[in-house]
């Protein structure tokens, strides 16, 4: 049987091959431009799908590059400046040393006073440092400094310090400003809650009679005028000095108001907690919370509240909790992590009223690789001390307290230059004595914090060197899929080149011959 084939069909397969030769000639001349073996996911799908996931590995560890960089940052600028603090206690070591041998003139301490109030103010600014105009001593709260300075309280009495923790005004407020220490000395208590008092501004050169606001600031306080600085004291504290008239400080109830440094930012030690109920009550929390509870009253009968709890934002619930009391008769709430007191003073909860324990925290951790992240900011509170704000166990009021360590406020750098200063200034040798020894475990506490930065750089450090190394061996991972091989690229291209010449040049003699031709 014999096919016949038509011109047109002639024609038709000539374009056919044409196009054929012509397609595989540019898709390897796109290959050439781009210097890709794969530049659409026809080319290999499997291919495609590997560059794509490699493509998605490479982006993260190139955040995680920059995440790196950010950290080295915080963390250098936190070591630099806890090293300089660190030095500058030494140096205010040295000068309280020299304040403290019997051998030094109170002319002496004066000029050394001068000295020390100038490296508290350089102390305070080292704990308000910032980098790229975020504190790195503030917890989260990193637009605001770290610090706030202000005027604080040393008293030489153990009876009125815990009279100033009673829980119904607790604390103190001083609010005025003075170049030198304010010495108070009490020296009568015939009038109830007012017990007449004297100060000094100048070291006890010279004595001014003190007075008292008019009218009261509350029924539990009393306010104490002293020139430019007064002072507000807890009834309760007040009632407990005692009074001396002579002009040893060591008799009587004697009081420094001295420079202080008031914490600003966040801490990991504060609860809130968030009523939904109309009664009017209020709650707080204390202990150690992993994250946030949720409290449910079931049944509020009998004075006893029985509750459930969830910590899975209302997932899941545990039943059949039964409340207790503390000491002062408020209701108390046993949840993971701690305690819930409910203040009924207001009003009382009912059935179906629900209470939100929301811990907060004060870390700032960067993630600098698929498993590892680091905290690279600080509370200054739990590194430099000084006095910051806190709630009365009575959860209804707020108040600032000197920050302990371990339990003592020993480790408390800025309240004990603060104290420092203060006794210089009123030329107290056993005072100067006692922060001396309080400098050394407040510089421990610094090169503790010190320790802990650098422990972290070098984490970062060694991520870093991972992290580089996963990145490096990503890139060369897509090379080897993603990209063409010159070599092979350039003779595919001469031999497609030579192979379209050769269609073209038989497809146009082909088109050539026809039975008109010999006619």
């Amino acid at each position: 049987m014999v096919m016949r084939v038509t011109q047109q069909s002639l024609y038709g397969s000539v374009i056919k091959q044409n196009n054929a030769s012509l397609a595989k000639l540019m898709e390897t001349n796109n290959q050439a431009s781009t210097q890709k073996r794969i530049n659409a996911p026809s080319d290999d799908p499997n291919g495609a799908v590997q560059v794509l996931n490699t493509r998605i590995d490479l982006s993260q560890l190139t955040q995680y590059s920059r995440n790196i960089d950010a950290a080295q940052g915080w963390l250098t600028q936190a070591d630099s400046t806890l090293s300089s603090a660190s030095t500058l206690v030494t140096t205010i070591k040295s000068y309280a040393e020299q304040a403290a041998t019997g051998t030094v003139t109170e002319e002496n301490r004066g000029e050394i006073a001068s000295a020390v109030r100038q490296y508290y103010e350089q102390l305070v600014s080292m704990a308000n440092t910032t980098y790229g105009e975020q504190s790195l001593f503030a917890g989260q709260k990193t637009d605001t400094e770290a610090y706030t300075m202000g005027l604080g309280l040393t008293s030489n009495d153990t009876a009125f310090d815990a009279a100033l923790k009673d829980q119904t005004a607790p604390g103190y407020t001083i609010a005025g400003d003075t170049d030198s220490t304010v010495l108070v000395q009490f020296t009568d208590t015939a009038s109830p809650d007012q017990p007449a008092f004297r100060y000094t501004t100048d070291g006890g050169s010279t004595w001014q009679t003190g007075s008292y606001a008019s009218p009261s600031p509350s029924t539990d306080t009393e306010t104490l005028e002293m020139g430019g600085v007064s002072m507000t004291l807890s009834h309760a504290a007040l009632n407990s000095v005692t009074v001396s008239t002579d002009t040893d400080d060591a008799d009587g109830t004697w009081l420094w108001i001295r420079p202080a440094a008031y914490y600003q930012g966040n801490t990991n030690d504060d609860v809130a907690v968030t009523y939904t109920g109309t009664s009017g009550a209020t709650a707080s929390a204390a202990g150690t919370f992993t994250g946030n509870v949720q409290v449910k009253l079931t049944d509020d009968t009998g004075g006893v509240y029985t509750y459930s709890y969830s910590t899975d934002g209302g997932g899941t619930w545990v039943d059949g909790n039964t409340s207790g009391t503390d000491a002062d008769g408020h209701p108390t709430l046993s949840v993971p992590g701690g305690i819930m007191t409910i203040d009924e003073t207001a009003g009382s909860p009912v059935t179906g009223d629900q209470f939100f324990i929301q811990p907060s925290t004060a870390d700032i951790s960067i993630a600098i690789s698929p498993t590892d992240s680091v905290v690279v900011n600080g509370v200054g509170k739990d590194i430099f001390g000084g006095m910051y704000e806190t709630t009365a166990s009575n959860a209804s009021t707020k108040y600032y307290t000197a920050a302990t360590f371990d339990g003592s406020d020993s480790g408390n750098l800025l309240e004990t230059v603060g104290k420092l200063v203060g006794y210089l200034e009123t030329n107290n040798q056993s005072g100067i004595q006692e922060c001396l020894d309080d400098l050394t475990t407040s510089q421990n506490q610094v090169l503790v914090a010190a320790a802990s930065v650098g422990a972290k750089e070098n984490r970062v450090d060694s991520t870093e060197t991972m992290v580089t190394t996963l990145s490096e061996n990503a890139t060369t991972t897509l090379s080897n899929v993603e990209d063409a091989d010159l070599t092979e690229l350039i003779t595919k291209l001469s031999e497609q080149e030579l192979a379209y010449q050769a269609v073209l040049k038989s497809s146009s003699m082909v088109m050539n011959l026809s039975l008109v031709s010999y006619i």
